[in-house]
């Protein structure tokens, strides 16, 4: 990477508060060249950040920021940034003292998240001279920062915001107040939903994290972002939700409490959820060997079903060596899903994905059929019909008699209970949970559900198939919703819940999808993401989630059963919440 020269401003900039986003911004400035002095009152943490920037790279030449704990190091500063905790009395009086030691004219930057920043401005006597730099997380290189002027901002003031977002090389974007709002809502209630789950010991912290980046495609896990956040600065910004809004949703899991009261708060301290050295690294955790003793060998494949999943879990399987028979409902359906398989594999070739003969060894490695008698020579049978417990349960009772007695039977739900499966099935030791996701060629996440009857040697012989496909497994005990869907939909509930809030912005699902995705680099909003998955599907989903917990965040949405019911249902159909518009 080219380094860029360091510039040699008459004034350094000024940091007041080194936790994480202090800390991050002064670690972006250095690394880019710019003369720094950052303040704190806890010498701990300016001893931290200090051993930190000893492991950043710089600029040769570039000016060592000058630690202080000094406020009057800041005269001759500018522009300066406060960057203390998000509370108004304490965001008030900081910016005072800083006004009282740097000369009017000194632009002065809050990191207010939450706060009026034209009550701020007024608050500290230099509302000319105050503006707003919104940071969704501790700033890194390329990430989003929203400069915040208010009417009575200066011109001056308005751009040095603007240039120290480019100095510190980050992503100027336009989000808007009540949007950012929004979106840090909905982010957060996940968060809090993420540390439940891991503290009711549901499934692991790397587990959930790999769940939540592989299958939603976010930029980091959960419990890793909350790390990042600090947990300190997440369990106020939870409390300040819970009291304004009086949503429970918002109430910290108590863990998060005890980690604050251990002072255990995450990058900043060195411990979180993981483990930071001395230079704010991860320390890697030993990973465990996948236990695959009793794990039995996988030749011959069946995949049940026709639809876009097991056609995506067919092309998958064929493609990793597995003599595969696709197995349908009539001859024609088998053939066509054989047909749209094929269609795929030339799309891979001309694509460069695939070679020419990769495609044609996979397709002699597969075949189509209509009846359940072709499974019986099959090592592991994947199921993948319609998310129906009667059709589920039927199918199993036939696989039950049908496969050998050696056959692994697997369910591709994500919402039904794998437990009935196995029970109908007759033979509840062989069966076991695999929930691809859609598009199967391309996700790499695989949730591995084990019911309370499921065998070792069943589980360890999915395991390690699922390996063998190449793909990532998390595990998980059977239960409505698994990691993700348990995660992500109380998430898109409250974003359609938006919708019904009085005074609600025409506009709010374009404004709440672009605040996720600029703000917090999610690859799509909620809304988009709906869409994506199926309005249908997505309410179903709902359903069942709520029969399972009925809990007030679980409550389907009136908004999606209209909109299902007047026949939109997402990307599928091109008629949705984002869906229409975008193809208009």
């Amino acid at each position: 990477m080219t380094q860029q020269t360091p510039r040699t401003p008459a004034a350094p900039i000024g940091i007041v508060g080194l936790g994480s986003v202090g800390e991050a911004l002064l670690l972006l400035l250095h690394a880019a060249g710019h003369r720094v002095v950052g303040v704190d009152t806890d010498l701990d943490v300016l001893a931290r950040v200090g051993a930190r920037l000893k492991a950043t790279a710089a600029p040769a030449g570039a000016p060592e920021p000058l630690l202080t704990d000094d406020l009057t190091q800041l005269r001759g500063a500018g522009p300066v940034v406060e960057a203390v905790v998000e509370d108004r009395a304490v965001k008030t009086e900081v910016l005072r003292r800083i006004a009282d030691v740097c000369p009017p004219g000194t632009p002065l930057l809050t990191t207010t998240a939450a706060l009026p920043v034209a009550r701020l401005a007024i608050a500290c006597g230099r509302p000319a001279d105050l503006v707003g730099l919104r940071l969704f997380t501790p700033p890194s290189p390329g990430g989003p920062a929203e400069p915040v002027p208010t009417s009575l901002t200066s011109a001056e003031a308005a751009a040095a915001v603007r240039a120290l977002v480019t100095e510190a090389g980050l992503t100027e974007v336009e989000v808007g107040a009540g949007p950012a709002a929004d979106a840090a809502a909905l982010v957060y209630g996940l968060l809090n939903r993420a540390v439940v789950l891991y503290s009711e010991g549901y499934a692991s912290h790397q587990d959930i994290d790999t769940a939540m980046r592989l299958g939603c495609g976010l930029p980091a896990g959960p419990l890793e972002t909350l790390d990042r956040i600090g947990i300190d600065t997440a369990h106020s910004a939870l409390t300040d939700l819970w009291r304004r809004t009086g949503d429970a949703a918002f109430e910290p899991a108590p863990l998060l409490s005890r980690m604050v009261s251990a002072r255990r708060l995450g990058r900043k301290s060195g411990s979180g959820f993981y483990s930071y050295d001395e230079t704010g690294a991860q320390v890697r955790e030993r990973a465990e060997a996948p236990d695959e003793t009793g794990a039995g060998p996988v030749g011959r494949v069946g995949v049940l079903g026709s639809g876009a999943m097991a056609r995506g879990i067919a092309e998958v399987t064929a493609l990793a060596g597995h003599p595969t028979v696709l197995i349908a409902r009539s001859a024609a359906k088998a053939e066509a899903a054989l047909g749209s398989v094929a269609d795929s594999f030339t799309r891979g070739v001309r694509r460069g994905r695939l070679t020419p003969e990769a495609r044609e060894a996979a397709l002699g490695r597969l075949r189509a059929a209509a009846g359940l008698a072709a499974l019986a020579d099959c090592d592991l049978v994947i199921e993948a019909v319609a998310e129906d417990p009667d059709v589920k349960r039927a199918v199993f009772a036939a696989l039950g008699e049908t496969c050998a007695p050696h056959t692994v039977l697997t369910t591709t739900t994500s919402s039904l209970s794998v437990a009935a499966c196995a029970e109908a099935s007759g033979r509840p030791a062989d069966v076991v949970g695999l929930h691809f996701f859609n598009p199967a060629p391309v996700m790499r996440l695989v949730e591995l559900a084990h019911a309370p009857a499921t065998a070792p040697g069943t589980l360890a012989t999915a395991r390690a198939f699922c390996r063998g496909l190449g793909r990532i497994v998390v595990e998980c005990p059977d239960r409505t919703g698994f990691i993700v869907n348990s995660l992500l939909f109380p998430y898109l509930g409250a974003a359609l819940a938006l919708l019904d809030r009085p005074g609600a912005d025409d506009r709010v699902l374009e404004r709440t999808d672009a605040a996720v995705e600029r703000g917090f680099g999610y690859p799509m909003g909620p809304f988009a993401l709906l869409d994506t998955i199926g309005l249908d599907v997505s309410h179903a989903i709902q359903h069942r989630l709520y029969e399972r917990f009925e809990t007030p965040e679980h409550v389907p949405s009136g908004a999606l059963a209209e909109l299902v019911s007047a026949g939109l249902l997402g990307r599928k159909n091109r008629r949705g919440l984002r869906t229409a518009a975008a193809t208009r």
